[in-house]
């Protein structure tokens, strides 16, 4: 037991040694041993912004939201964590984590994304998802914003491109293509330019006007060429089209001129007119053709007995003629008249005009291009059979001529030789007129149709024939 007393002896010693505070025992150092860990504050969530702020997209499209935090030292950073996403309303839908809606319906809805007791909230507006039409003889095609494309009414040589010959009184789809982007009607066919600059065209092929080489009809978009194409035109058995370089070409029936390659010789693939490569914009009426050049200037060839091509006489034109020295913005041909906007907004018309559908006040053909009124604020036009569509700057419809199928939509069946507003809004965004129907587009992208419909082509689902605008569903 004595060589235990030594020891516990000596470890008492050595313990008040080293409290004394002196060197050589090891972490003597006062301050280190009185030391803390400094204490780090996480900063609060202060409040939530959600980008973008109130969007627009079109039915069938989706939107992507994402939220940004604002934070108690200042600072601010997305939030991708411990997060809930909520809407609404009908609208749309949306995943809770993830901050993607997806429209399901016209209206507009509240987006909410909340972490805790902090949320943020935004608008969705879902609107129509029409971005372009085109009405041929008696059939409509429509782009939607998706980029699909689809067609209803008379479809007996295939011109809905739906691979049948079945009619419909309401919008299949052509195909599952979804980059479409320019389309034009003829009476019996049907053409479009897909975003990658390639032309397709479908429906019935009698003189070629479908320019693959053949006489043979086509149930489904058939891809004509190789080249890069910037517009297309259809005519009542002919097609015109611009490729990108500005060269214009012509294919179909050509009885008259109306291919203005100076022959009278169909052809039943595009064949170049002249070497020009200015050319902007192009329209074909039922056996006419107007083009314009990039100074503004427009041309006229085709079949001309009653002026339409504008070249002051009614002697048929196999090659482009200038109409008139005026600079021009805009051109439309329907059955056998034509209209133009000049750059000075004001509107002018010419060729048959049995219907009034030159919109003169009077019912006399004129072989020159006449003003229509003395309103300069005209922004776009159509023609269709017999009968015009027009809108002015302030998104008002106007329309004049051929009333017999309702196609004027006001409401009864009276041609009218001068321009009549339909409705009262001031919404409309695109219009277009075929042989005896009407479509509209408006800012809200509803799709409105009006005229004839025993084909189906005002794609309501009826068959039957209405005097005033309809919604598309």
């Amino acid at each position: 037991m004595k060589p235990i007393k030594i020891l516990l002896t000596w470890i008492t010693a050595f313990t008040i040694f080293c409290l004394s505070g002196l060197s050589g025992c090891g972490g003597g150092d006062k301050a280190a041993t009185t030391s803390t860990t400094p204490t780090t504050t996480t900063p609060s969530l202060v409040s939530i912004a959600i980008t973008p702020a109130n969007p627009i997209i079109p039915l069938g499209l989706s939107q992507q939201f994402v939220a940004t935090g604002s934070y108690s030292d200042g600072s601010s950073a997305a939030i991708t964590k411990d997060i809930s996403w909520t809407t609404s309303g009908d609208a749309s839908s949306i995943l809770q984590t993830s901050g993607l809606a997806s429209s399901k319906a016209v209206g507009t809805d509240t987006i909410t994304a909340t972490v805790g007791k902090i949320s943020g909230t935004t608008k969705l507006i879902v609107q129509g998802p029409y971005v372009n039409a085109a009405a041929g003889g008696n059939h409509s095609i429509a782009l939607k914003a998706n980029g699909n494309l689809y067609g209803s009414g008379l479809n007996r040589t295939g011109q809905l491109g739906d691979g049948s010959s079945n009619d419909r009184a309401e919008f299949t789809a052509i195909g599952t293509d979804n980059t479409w982007s320019i389309i034009s009607a003829g009476e019996f066919h049907t053409l479009a330019i897909r975003k990658d600059g390639s032309l397709w065209a479908w429906g019935f092929n009698q003189n070629g006007q479908l320019g693959d080489g053949s006489f043979v009809d086509k149930m489904i978009p058939t891809k004509i060429g190789t080249a890069s194409w910037i517009a297309i035109a259809t005519g009542k058995s002919h097609s015109v089209g611009i490729k990108k370089d500005g060269t214009l070409w012509a294919w179909g029936r050509n009885f008259y001129g109306q291919l203005g390659d100076g022959s009278v010789v169909d052809k039943v693939e595009p064949t170049q007119i002249g070497t020009l490569k200015t050319w902007t914009s192009v329209t074909a009426g039922a056996v006419h053709t107007i083009a314009r050049r990039s100074d503004g200037t427009i041309w006229g060839w085709g079949y001309n007995s009653n002026g339409q091509v504008g070249a002051g006489t009614s002697t048929s034109v196999l090659t482009p003629t200038q109409i008139g020295i005026a600079t021009w913005v805009s051109i439309a041909a329907g059955g056998s008249h034509s209209l133009a906007i000049r750059a000075d907004g004001t509107l002018f018309s010419w060729g048959a005009n049995d219907e009034g559908q030159l919109g003169i006040g009077s019912f006399s053909d004129k072989l020159s291009p006449v003003q229509i009124g003395t309103t300069n604020t005209w922004a776009s036009i159509a023609a269709g059979g017999k009968h015009s569509v027009a809108l002015k700057t302030d998104g008002s419809l106007w329309i004049w001529g051929d009333n017999k199928e309702g196609q004027l939509g006001l409401g009864n069946y009276q041609s009218q030789p001068s321009p009549n507003q339909v409705g009262e809004l001031k919404i409309w965004k695109n219009i277009f007129a075929g042989q005896f129907h009407t479509l509209g587009i408006r800012s809200d992208g509803s799709l409105w149709s009006w005229g004839r419909n025993l084909e189906g082509q005002l794609a309501d689902g009826k068959k039957i024939s209405t005097n005033q605008p309809v919604n598309v569903p």
